[in-house]
């Protein structure tokens, strides 16, 4: 296919090429991948800047999404790749390879570090808000040869899905340490307040005033961040609340539960050993169903089924897509509404082909890189999850470009219970993202307003 640019994407890629270590913060659907091939193409054809390219990206992202774009645009004739996945066996002989670019699934960088004799000078992170956490093996990982690579492009939507803190390791990978300190407790002690802590024991740390208006001024010089609505026509997307209401008796369940961390059954009881295991049971509580201590099924209710059946009903033949987080939610969703589960790229090719009414699928599954859109417009969280970044990631699966229709996007909420702190966690950590993506914001002629300039 021959590749015509938008004006953003040609930004995009001058900017990559423009700056050794840079970040995109581009929303789903605006072409991060054919942005970072056409640059990676520039350094490693045209101008010979670079020779040996690494491709880090979440498993699904780097067997199919990579590939499929390598393989798509015309004018990456001459790009050469070999996907570093599969068993140790198969990782070697990928290695040996004669090939520009290398693709690996993040799970094994850690590996590939300890094993391999490092040669690449570039590194492409594919959801450098993977990256979030200094203490992960990933990221020591990177950070350890971080000094001999000349070119980092880190890639993502979403920069700071659980605050200001998730930045610095992932602004280490890219400039190390030049602009948000050499130590993540450096950073911290800059930047932050202890918040909650229980004496010398410091569990969480709030930004100081005026934090982020100064993180976000260190790091615009080598950021950029592009939403989809000020370049490309998107379709309207709207977000509704189903609320459903569980039975006195079913309440007072749930309040005993919340209450005593325990629900006594004669052959197994239902317990939280502590404040997130009492979250993850209130939040299943919410869906319908709980695993009690030996691993099985309590059915507590079926309101959400019921208002899920409802929504079906009202899509009027309309393809309807649910998002999961439990197996038994997966489990009674399929029993009660005969849904088809989207675990392969056969099942992805049937929805898109309109041939699956009603899909079930786990937003851990379809965070990153998948594209649903033909397949259908309205999508229904089952139930919910804390993680802004599955959120809405999940989210734009069907919203993104190429979608023909109004994006539906519906929550089904159990009153009074967890489901309403989630929910407006999730809002929160929206609007506290949306202050870095306007800080870092690229301003260009080409976009829907016409009159932005180069920053």
């Amino acid at each position: 296919m021959k590749y015509k640019p938008y004006d953003y994407q040609t930004f995009a890629t001058n900017f990559v090429l423009e700056h050794p270590a840079c970040g995109l913060i581009l929303d789903m659907g605006l072409g991060k991948s054919v942005i970072t091939l056409t640059a990676l193409w520039s350094l490693l054809l045209d101008s010979f800047d670079v020779g040996k390219v690494l491709v880090v990206a979440p498993k699904r992202v780097a067997e199919n999404t990579w590939p499929t774009e390598l393989k798509k645009w015309e004018h990456l004739d001459g790009l050469t790749w070999s996907l570093v996945l599969g068993s140790e066996k198969d990782r070697r002989a990928a290695l040996q390879c004669r090939a520009k670019i290398y693709i690996i699934n993040r799970e094994n960088v850690a590996w590939l570090v300890d094993n391999y004799r490092w040669d690449f000078d570039t590194l492409v992170i594919d959801e450098l808000s993977s990256f979030k956490s200094s203490k992960a093996q990933r990221f020591r990982a990177l950070k350890r040869v971080r000094p001999r690579i000349s070119r980092v492009i880190g890639l993502t939507g979403t920069p700071q899905p659980n605050g200001l803190l998730d930045l610095w390791p992932q602004m280490y990978l890219l400039d190390m340490g030049q602009r948000l300190g050499r130590f993540v407790g450096g950073y911290r002690e800059r930047f932050f307040l202890p918040d909650k802590r229980s004496r010398q024991m410091v569990f969480s740390y709030k930004p100081r005033d005026g934090a982020e208006e100064a993180v976000y001024g260190l790091i615009s010089d080598i950021c950029i961040s592009m939403r989809a609505g000020d370049y490309l026509d998107m379709p309207e997307c709207v977000y509704n609340r189903v609320e459903v209401a569980m039975s006195g008796k079913e309440m007072e369940l749930y309040g005993k539960l919340e209450k005593d961390m325990l629900l006594p059954f004669a052959d197994g009881d239902i317990d939280a050993v502590n404040a997130a295991g009492l979250s993850n049971k209130l939040l299943q509580m919410a869906n319908g169903a709980v695993y009690d201590e030996n691993g099985r099924v309590r059915r507590i209710h079926d309101r959400k089924l019921e208002a899920l059946e409802d929504l079906i009903e009202a899509a009027n033949g309309k393809p309807v897509l649910v998002a999961y987080w439990y197996k038994h939610d997966l489990q009674r969703i399929v029993e009660r509404v005969k849904a088809v589960e989207l675990d392969t790229a056969e099942d992805m090719k049937r929805w898109n082909a309109g041939e699956v009414p009603v899909a079930v699928i786990h937003p851990a599954s379809a965070g990153h890189g998948l594209n649903l859109q033909a397949g259908g417009s309205t999508l229904v969280w089952f139930g919910l999850t804390w993680s802004l970044e599955l959120y809405q990631q999940m989210n734009a699966r069907l919203w993104r470009q190429g979608q023909k229709d109004t994006v539906v996007v519906h929550h089904l909420i159990a009153k009074g219970t967890m489901d309403e702190r989630v929910m407006a966690a999730l809002e929160r950590k929206d609007c506290g993202q949306a202050a870095l993506v306007e800080a870092v914001r690229a301003r260009i002629g080409g976009g829907k307003d016409g009159d932005r300039e180069a920053v």
